[in-house]
Order: structure tokens, then C-alpha cells, then sequence
């Protein structure tokens, strides 16, 4: 009897083996459900005792070769393809500037300094799309004309009445009163340049660690994109409407405040009158990198604090309000702004911005990160969890809110099936899949299995005290 015992409880083995052939090589678990390098970490740290990895350590070094080191044994991925995005900008906005060798050397120097020291790398690698994009967009004032495309003057007007039957710029703009000029200069003529860097340290301070990075990344890549439409589609403002009509606009026409010149006029300085009369891009109406940075800004902080979403809401709203009403920009550039900011907002969320734990207040409460998103197939629509993606819902889980897909393909339960554990034909035990804002009390023990008719179905055993789900597969 005990022989039977030991032999129902000792994992299956194949009858053969070939030398150095690993089977479960043959089936690899897809790379999307597999746990994130920092909760593989954490989960080590946690099983030996040590605290291997923090995830809210900062970088206090000024060593330059730990930095050489790591980039000499990187596995470099296609995701990378970005730096040569970034250098490419650089080098072109330092041609295309004045000769000037000794400062050109001199800035390549500091921005590799920068790069190289960990102490700054931290901070200033991440943020370098931002800084690429202000050199970029600064510097493009010396494209030389006889380069630049043809200016569209009746692009965005014609678009502006077929799709809105009106120009709303026009509308809101047609009357004017020291109170709207002050609202509209708030949002547009300070918050624009100050919600940047202020969203920046508000959500390093009290998000997941490593939000920060995301944004200004997708910050900076976002503008980049902006500007790189703008001097291939250059469009004029409703302003130009306004000054000139519907005539043909050319290079070295001068730019124009619109409205902000009454705030000038209010103040008594010159804070917009020059700048935008010798914008580098007096003729990037579309899109809009008002709307873009705003929309890009609400969608970041409703995501880590999503109790101020209303907030967030009413501020997208005031700039585009602002936009429109300083005679700035056409609604279809608020719309084309707002497009590609929420296209690098989804993008960044699903790939790389770390999951906020509600329960937390400060980065340093965190004690892991989870990162990325994943999107529910047809079949988890449908019910039957990853029937089509992976493990036959197998690692699916009733009874949860949607929050909690988050953590389903970064769990700790593909470790377990990683070593070999077995699942199909015999009774295994497989770690809850926790969210970090999901309460132990409500896990449950799913039973999965197949109906007489061949139809997968799951069923709910009551709760008992353990961190355990039970999963049962039934012939």
C-alpha cells in the first residue's frame, strides 16, 4: 500500500530521454504571460530572506565603466531602435544649426558624460527624448526654405466645415474679455510649460516606481513625432485666417501671438508678443502639442490616481477651450493632438508602465513592481480564460474584477509549471495570482474540467484557509 502511495505521488517520468534535449524547451511559455524581471526578483528575495532587489534604490554612483560594462554585454533588442531615433535627431539639428565645431563637440561630449555617469544616466536617459525634442524643434528655424514643402493654407479650414460645419476657433474667439483672456492664458500660456515637470516629480514621489521614465519618454517621443508632422504638413493657424484670408502663406512670414497679445497688453510685458512673432514653426497648427501634451498628462495621472479623473477631465477641456479661443489652433489640431497622444499613452501601458498598487502612498511602500497590459481574447470575453492563448484557462480565476487581469501573466505560477510541475491528467497545485490591491480572503479554488458533452466548464468550491488555488482536470 505504501509503494502505491509513493507511486501515485512521484512525478511522471518518459520512459526515454535524450541527452541534452530539455522537452519543456519544445513549448516555451509565450513571452507576454511570463513574470516581469522585478517580480522574479522579488519572488527570489522573498523565498531566500534577502532583499535583493529594491525596487526604490537610486543610483549614487559616478563610475563610468559600470555603465561601459553593461552596455558591452547587452543583448540589444528591437526596442531599441529608439536611441538610433534619438542620435539621428541630434546629429541632424546640430547640422543644420551655425558652424560653430567647438560648442557641436562640446554638447556631444556633456550629453555622453551625462549618459555614462549612473548618478545621472537615472534621470537623464529617460528624459534625453525631451531634450532631443527641444533641441530639435529650436533648431529647425535653420531649415533653409528651397527644403521645405509647400505651406497649406485651405487644408485646415475646408476640414475645420466639412467635419464640424462651422470653425469653431472662429466662433469661440469672435468675442473677448479681459476675464476669458486670463482663463485662457492660465492654461495655455503657463500651465503648458510648468504641467511637464510638475506631473513629472508628483508622480516620481507618489507612483509605482519607474512611472517617471515611461512619461517622459513617451512625453518626448510624442513631441518629436509632433514636430516631425508639423514641417511635413505645415499648415497656418486660424490666426493667419483671420490676418491674411486664404492667400498663400511663404517662408519667413513672421508668426503671431493671436490672442495672447492682449495678455501682454494686460501685464504690461513682453512674454509672448517676440517668442511666438519669431516661433521656429510659425506655420505647425496640426496637431496640436497643446492638446497632445494635455491629453498625454490627464491619461498619465488618471492612470496612478484615478480618484482625480474628473479633474484631469475638466483640464483637457480648459486647454482646448484655450486653444481655440486665442485664435491658436482649429479644432481638428486639438483632435490630431489628442490621437497621438493617446496612441503613445496605450503603447507605453501596455508595454512598459509599471501597475500603481492603490494601497501605497510614496514609491518607497513599494516592494515590487508588476509591468505591462495585456488585452482579453475572445475566449476570456467568452469565459473560458485563456482557452485560446495559453494553458486551456487553465490559469484563469473566477470570481475577480477585471484590475486583476493585470497579474495573470505575471504571477509566480509559471515558475511552478516552468520546473516541471504537471497540470493535465493529474491533480497540481498551482500559487494564487494575487494583484497587489486584491486581499488574500478572495482567493478561491476553481475546479476546471470537461462536461460528458466534451464542454469546458468551471465551478467554485467553497473557501478554505490557504494561498492556494486547487486545480483539478477532469476526464
Amino acid at each position: 500500500m505504501q509503494e502505491f502511495v509513493a507511486l501515485t505521488q512521484a512525478k511522471p517520468k518518459l520512459p526515454f530521454s535524450l541527452p541534452g534535449l530539455n522537452i519543456a524547451q519544445l513549448n516555451p511559455i509565450p513571452q507576454k504571460y511570463r513574470p516581469s524581471r522585478r517580480l522574479r526578483l522579488r519572488q527570489r528575495a522573498k523565498s531566500t530572506g534577502s532583499a535583493t532587489d529594491d525596487v526604490t534604490t537610486l543610483q549614487t554612483s559616478f563610475d563610468m565603466t559600470e555603465s561601459w560594462n553593461k552596455l558591452r554585454h547587452r543583448k540589444w533588442r528591437i526596442y531599441d531602435l529608439q536611441h538610433l531615433v534619438v542620435f539621428a535627431l541630434i546629429m541632424f539639428s546640430l547640422f543644420i544649426i551655425p558652424p560653430a565645431p567647438f560648442i557641436k563637440a562640446g554638447v556631444l561630449v556633456v550629453v555622453a558624460l551625462l549618459l555614462l555617469m549612473p548618478i545621472t544616466q537615472q534621470f537623464f536617459l529617460p528624459s534625453l527624448p525631451i531634450w532631443t525634442y527641444l533641441f530639435y524643434f529650436f533648431s529647425s528655424r535653420f531649415i533653409e526654405p528651397q527644403y521645405r514643402p509647400h505651406i497649406w493654407v485651405k487644408v485646415l479650414p475646408a476640414l475645420e466645415n466639412v467635419l464640424y460645419g462651422a470653425n469653431l476657433s472662429n466662433i469661440l474667439s469672435a468675442r473677448t474679455h479681459p476675464v476669458l483672456d486670463i482663463l485662457a492664458w492660465l492654461p495655455y500660456g503657463l500651465c503648458h510649460f510648468a504641467l511637464p515637470l510638475v506631473c513629472s516629480i508628483v508622480l516620481f514621489f507618489f507612483a509605482a516606481p519607474g512611472t517617471t521614465p515611461v512619461f517622459a519618454r513617451a512625453f518626448g517621443y510624442m513631441c518629436m513625432l509632433g514636430v516631425t508632422i508639423q514641417l511635413i504638413l505645415p499648415c497656418t493657424p486660424p490666426w493667419y485666417e483671420r490676418a491674411h484670408g486664404l492667400e498663400p502663406a511663404h517662408y519667413g512670414m513672421e508668426g503671431s501671438p493671436a490672442g495672447l497679445a492682449r495678455v501682454d497688453e494686460l501685464l504690461g510685458v513682453d512674454m509672448y508678443t517676440t517668442s511666438f512673432t519669431t516661433a521656429p514653426v510659425p506655420f505647425g497648427a496640426f496637431p496640436s502639442l497643446h492638446a497632445a501634451n494635455a491629453v498625454l498628462e490627464a491619461l498619465f495621472m488618471q492612470y496612478c490616481f484615478p480618484r482625480f479623473r474628473p479633474y484631469f477631465i475638466i483640464y483637457v477641456g480648459w486647454v482646448w477651450w484655450a486653444t481655440m479661443y486665442l485664435n491658436h489652433h482649429y479644432a481638428i489640431d486639438l483632435v490630431g493632438g489628442g490621437v497621438i497622444a493617446a496612441v503613445a499613452y496605450y503603447i507605453s501601458r501596455t508595454r512598459w508602465l509599471p501597475r500603481p498598487q492603490l494601497d501605497k502612498s510614496t514609491r518607497w511602500e513599494y516592494d515590487f513592481v508588476e509591468i505591462g497590459d495585456r488585452p482579453k481574447t475572445a475566449d476570456e470575453e467568452a469565459g473560458f480564460g485563456y482557452a485560446a492563448g495559453y494553458g486551456l484557462g487553465l490559469l484563469d480565476r473566477r470570481g475577480l474584477s477585471d484590475s486583476d487581469e493585470w497579474t495573470l501573466g505575471s504571477s509566480s505560477s509559471f515558475d511552478s509549471l516552468s520546473r516541471g510541475d504537471t497540470v493535465c491528467g493529474s491533480s497540481s497545485s498551482t500559487p494564487g495570482i494575487l494583484s497587489p490591491t486584491t486581499p488574500d480572503d478572495e482567493m478561491r479554488h476553481v475546479i476546471v474540467g470537461m462536461t460528458p458533452q466534451g464542454e469546458l466548464w468551471n465551478g467554485e468550491r467553497p473557501e478554505r484557509e490557504s494561498e492556494l488555488t486547487d486545480v483539478l482536470v477532469m476526464r
